[in-house]
């Protein structure tokens, strides 16, 4: 996690490969003078681009302000287990389907040492810890960590620290987390009430490894190299896990020099290159900030550009994915706050249309960690008596909940506006899933418009609507308008509407998240 947001920047490196996946937006829609009213919105579904990754659905936890300490892990509070993780938590994390947590950090990870969090607690060192100024008790160790993501239902990640650490270091914590029995840290491992080995098969080759606010920050060539031989011993320690290298965190001059270094060295043992984006509005500007995550996808195609070039110049067959796992809206709330951002409803759509773009590029982007997940910069709040829900929480819990299966191509012919940086800006944002195994279609739609609402036509080019359609709108009285404890301006609200033929005529609200979960009947031979 880098100390501020970075600002945007719109590369152009690599154009061709822009149109190679997501939404297909007609030019001539695009025009000033006689956009159309109504847009289209065609689907088939056996125009796929990819299966959609759990994974896309992750969260991210730090040793940062009151995220572990006071917000998962509270064993003071009455609401608290025996193991002092809380209840509450715990149900709307579980309600927000987590797929796959990342920890310990961020920044956190660059100076923190693991065996400080291993063993009995009375026994486990207080540190100084650098990266956010403050004390690290190591109440909270790995073992902990493994435990509160079995609780939720999440896949442990673990980023291992390559800025004060060492080759040793990164081996040995696989070992003491993977290696059954028969060697000493197994025995550590089992000595600590932990017999079986954890399998964490997720692993990250340091955090941010660019930015020079990281403890050990190197050039890309330094870290690839150190990165390369941590790497080596992981997976030779254990063949099975998965690596992430560190990819851009910042997106100004020669960060694609960056990638393409880390891939170039790391292409034989990186399974994904990790990107980091957090976006802001403090311009105040609500339809640039609507249109920020266009940069987002641009900068994936770029990277997949990339992981072409270095899969060209390997042997290996497994292929290289993108792991954008940190991503948020922050720039209001920094250490004087803990990091404690307030989200308002522009935010929860700015989400929706991050979530949209992995959707939509689900071929390439195959884990994405929302940061982070309780109280920091977190779709989830505590308090002393309990907790409250974000308006970020809900995009992302509709999409963990209900956009799985076959990622679609989408065709988007409407209405669009023009910003500073980009032309034509489609006030529909749409992404869509096929779920073969029930044959529901799912149609994400966030309405950018501060103003109007925005009639569509969402037809199907393979088969034909029938019964009812499920409709679930994330919206609020304005985009200014935000949740607090015992308020929720903004929400889910749900209705039914009746389908039939080839095509949904639907009205999309002014500033909304929307989606439909409709089902098909497709012929039976094409």
């Amino acid at each position: 996690m880098a100390r501020k947001p970075q600002p945007h920047f719109l590369p152009i490196l690599f154009f061709i490969i822009f149109f190679v996946s997501g939404p297909i937006v007609s030019l001539e829609a695009q025009s000033q003078a006689g956009k159309p009213q109504v847009t289209r919105i065609k689907l088939d579904v056996e125009r796929q681009v990819g299966e959609i990754d759990p994974k896309i659905y992750g969260n991210f936890i730090e040793h940062l302000g009151r995220c572990i300490y006071g917000g998962i892990y509270d064993p003071a509070s009455p609401l608290a287990n025996e193991k002092g993780f809380r209840r509450d938590v715990i149900e709307a994390v579980k309600k927000l389907k987590v797929t796959v947590l990342r920890w310990p950090g961020g920044n956190f990870a660059s100076g923190y040492h693991w065996r400080d969090g291993v063993g009995p607690r009375e026994l486990r060192p207080r540190r100084l810890e650098l990266a956010w100024k403050t004390i690290e008790t190591n109440q909270v160790g790995t073992n902990e960590f493994v435990e509160f993501c079995r609780l939720v239902g999440a896949e442990p990640y673990i980023c291992v620290n390559l800025g004060t650490g060492s080759w040793d270091e990164a081996r040995e914590w696989v070992e003491y987390c993977n290696t059954e029995k028969g060697t000493t840290l197994a025995e550590l491992r089992a000595s600590h009430g932990y017999p079986q080995p954890h399998r964490v098969k997720y692993w990250a080759l340091g955090n941010e490894m660019d930015g020079s606010w990281q403890m050990g920050h190197r050039n890309a060539e330094d870290y690839a190299k150190f990165a390369l031989e941590a790497a080596k011993l992981m997976k030779w320690t254990d063949p099975s896990i998965k690596l992430v290298a560190c990819g851009s965190s910042t997106f100004g001059r020669g960060w694609t020099d960056w990638n393409r270094t880390v891939l170039n060295y790391l292409r034989d043992y990186a399974d994904y290159i990790a990107i980091h984006t957090y976006l802001n509005n403090r311009r105040n500007d609500f339809p640039s900030f609507m249109a920020a995550t266009l940069d987002v996808e641009d900068r994936i195609k770029i990277i997949e550009g990339l992981i072409l070039e270095a899969m060209s110049q390997t042997r290996r067959r497994e292929p290289i994915y993108i792991a954008y796992d940190e991503y948020n809206v922050w720039y209001r709330a920094f250490e004087d706050k803990g990091l404690e951002e307030t989200y308002n409803l522009e935010d929860a759509l700015v989400i929706a249309t991050f979530l949209n773009v992995f959707v939509r590029n689900a071929h390439i982007v195959k884990m994405a960690n929302m940061a982070q997940l309780v109280n920091v910069i977190a779709p989830i709040r505590t308090t002393e008596k309990g907790l409250w829900l974000q308006t970020i929480y809900y995009p992302l819990m509709l999409f963990a909940n209900y956009c799985h299966g076959r990622s679609l191509q989408v065709y988007v012919d409407g209405p669009a506006y023009k910003t500073e940086t980009r032309a034509a800006v489609p006030y529909l944002d749409v992404s869509a899933a096929f779920r073969p195994e029930t044959n529901e279609l799912i149609i994400n739609v966030v309405n950018r418009s501060e103003k109007e609402t925005m009639p569509a036509e969402i037809i199907s080019q393979w088969g034909e609507f029938e019964g009812k359609a499920i409709v679930a709108e994330v919206n609020g009285p304005d985009i200014k308008a935000e949740n607090e404890p015992g308020v929720e301006k903004v929400r889910v609200n749900q209705s039914e509407i009746e389908i039939k033929g080839d095509r949904i005529r639907y009205q999309f609200p002014p500033h909304s998240y929307t989606m439909i979960r409709a089902k098909l009947r497709l012929p039976a031979l094409r």
